[in-house]
């Protein structure tokens, strides 16, 4: 695989992100890597011991198979196996619970999203989640996309779009009128438009803030500048998380300790966005009761 410099300071040059399409850049060359359902087992269960390594309880994390099937030519069927032996071994010996939410590329003809949609629909629990959308935003307008969301709800399978950090409030608009959302990516955008903020506190429709991707992609200008605060005192549904934690050289301790060191934030408020994530999150009832309170338990002690 072709990689554009030869030492390890080459590399974290090319890390710094210019913008999102060259994120994008990184992120294929990355996946060009993978050549083997092994590849995507390793990765899965070291990905696995870093949550456990965190105290990470239950993980929903974003993957996109469309990506590893187009580069490294691994069909879907064999994909889903492998991260199933990962979920299993995070299970088992680790003790920790691991979901998938499959994404749509933006940009995609929408018979593939439909044929990703069937993919969520058909590994529904087992990993999957949900459905996801995905890659750079307003290129390809989210409704384009409506037979497969439509498929996905049918099937009751959640969709969960990424919007609102690369570009602005109508990105937000664009997925919740497309998608019906409990949860969007990002959404930090949403305060362009005091319309939308009431729309999304009304809806208790829960904001999964990245403030390290933010900062890396432009679309906040420094970590000081975030607008994590304005979200919380606008009383929005509030996460915080890591979105790709080795492309922005983070994980999500990481992000929770800076968010403590750089906007002051009390253990009430760190207790809430724990609380908001188990709230927001796609267990069963009583698998997220257990989690709620396990979550109060280690809190007190």
């Amino acid at each position: 695989v072709e990689l554009p410099a030869k030492d390890v300071d080459g590399l974290r040059e090319w890390y710094r992100f210019r913008d999102f399409p060259h994120f994008v850049e990184v992120y294929v060359s990355a996946s060009r890597c993978i050549r083997s359902a092994e590849d995507i087992e390793l990765i899965a269960r070291e990905f696995a011991e870093g949550q456990k390594a965190q105290n990470i309880h239950h993980t929903e994390a974003t993957y996109t198979a469309r990506t590893i099937e187009n580069y490294a030519g691994i069909p879907w069927p064999e994909q889903r196996e492998a991260l199933r032996r990962a979920v299993r071994y995070a299970r088992e010996e680790l003790g920790i619970s691991i979901q998938f939410i499959l994404d749509i590329v933006r940009g995609d003809p929408p018979e593939r999203a439909v044929e990703i949609a069937r993919w969520c629909i058909e590994a529904q629990g087992d990993p999957v989640c949900a459905l996801g959308i995905a890659g750079i935003e307003m290129s390809t307008p989210a409704g384009v996309y409506h037979e497969a969301f439509g498929l996905a709800r049918e099937a009751g399978v959640p969709v969960i779009p990424h919007a609102g950090e690369t570009k602005g409030a109508e990105s937000v608009w664009d997925a919740l009128e497309a998608t019906q959302p409990n949860r969007i990516g990002h959404g930090i955008r949403c305060l362009e438009d005091p319309k939308l903020v009431d729309t999304l506190r009304e809806g208790q429709v829960t904001l999964e803030v990245c403030p390290s991707s933010n900062v890396c992609l432009g679309a906040a200008p420094s970590w000081e500048e975030h607008p994590l605060p304005d979200l919380l005192n606008e009383g929005l549904l509030v996460t915080l998380n890591s979105d790709d934690p080795p492309m922005f050289g983070t994980t999500l301790t990481d992000e929770l300790e800076r968010a403590v060191r750089t906007f002051d934030l009390s253990e009430d408020v760190l207790y809430t966005l724990t609380l908001n994530a188990a709230r927001a999150s796609l267990l069963a009832e009583a698998q997220k009761a257990e989690l709620m309170a396990t979550i109060r338990r280690e809190f007190a002690d």
